[in-house]
């Protein structure tokens, strides 16, 4: 058996474009509480975002995901699992008695694809959170209190995914859509060994020894308790990129990763980091729930079998 399949990939897109429809509300909130001001809790948030835009507020900036993200997933659970299965047969030197797992080869297929997952991702996100935050109040100074919202009448920043991918290209050149990527890497090449390894052992402890492969409901429940704990744990790193990328739309007031932490450190403590943990780990199981299901069942599918193959 060759150790790449092209089945991963689209297999990978599929579920992705399930968990972009399952999760942008929530991320929606999620970028609002880390990278806003005036929330006072999510449900505030959710209130606050309701009464003012109405239930399409929570799908602001949900086109470039959709077109992007399905596309971002693909190639990060692609990438994934070849790497895992091109591992475990080279350990194993029989690709014909199928490759066994380990915990070894799991983490480092885990951190290629959180490497991956940057080069692809990061303008995929800056422009979703540019999309999400350019409505937002924002700070006129970095050391002051003093804030202004976008008034009505006034005119947005981007008008749209297009719009926004050329205004940053203008002003801030290609390097300008990496805003934040460093920031990214430390949180998804630890999220992404917190992601896939925790599902992988979930999914074999959740299925009983007399089934061959796990049932949708095991695939569904590992998957979203493995979106939980990667969601959860990253979120520190993840208030931290959210606001070096919204950083921008207006203002600038962050040099970089360090500056950042520095600075929401200073004016808001220690709490900042953990701001959105609630609805990062909320969101993150139905997400991962859809994502991981659409994923195996579309693998399934495309392979002819019957047999649910986690990746």
């Amino acid at each position: 058996m060759s150790s790449f399949q092209l089945e991963d990939f689209a297999a990978g897109w599929i579920g992705g474009a399930a968990s972009v429809i399952v999760g942008h509300p929530l991320d929606t909130v999620k970028t609002r509480l880390q990278a806003g001001i005036g929330y006072g809790s999510t449900l505030n948030c959710i209130r606050m975002v309701y009464r003012k835009e109405s239930v399409f507020g929570f799908f602001k900036g949900m086109s470039f995901p959709m077109a992007s993200i399905a596309v971002y997933n693909s190639v990060v659970f692609g990438v994934f699992s070849n790497t895992q299965r091109f591992l475990s047969q080279h350990r194993c030197r029989e690709p014909e008695a199928g490759p066994s797992r380990s915990l070894s080869d799991l983490l480092l297929a885990s951190m290629v694809a959180g490497v991956v997952s940057v080069g692809l991702g990061g303008p995929v996100d800056l422009i979703k959170i540019r999309l999400q935050m350019q409505t937002q109040p924002f700070r006129e100074a970095s050391h002051g209190l003093k804030s202004r919202a976008v008034a009505p009448g006034e005119q947005a920043a981007y008008q749209g995914p297009v719009h926004c991918i050329a205004t940053i290209v203008r002003t801030e050149g290609l390097a300008g859509l990496y805003r934040g990527a460093n920031a990214m890497l430390l949180r998804d090449i630890p999220g992404y060994c917190l992601y896939f390894i925790p599902y992988v052992f979930l999914c074999e402890w959740i299925t009983p020894e007399t089934c061959a492969s796990p049932s949708p409901y095991a695939v569904w429940l590992a998957g979203g308790m493995a979106g939980a704990i990667s969601w959860g744990t990253a979120t520190p790193m993840d208030v931290v990129k959210s606001r070096l990328q919204a950083d921008g739309v207006y203002l600038n007031k962050y040099k970089g990763v360090l500056d950042c932490i520095s600075q929401s450190y200073q004016q808001e403590g220690l709490k900042v980091f953990f701001r959105g943990i609630t609805v990062n780990a909320v969101r993150g199981f139905p997400m991962s729930a859809a994502m991981f299901l659409g994923y195996e069942l579309s693998l399934k599918a495309l392979r002819g079998d019957h047999t649910v193959t986690s990746p």
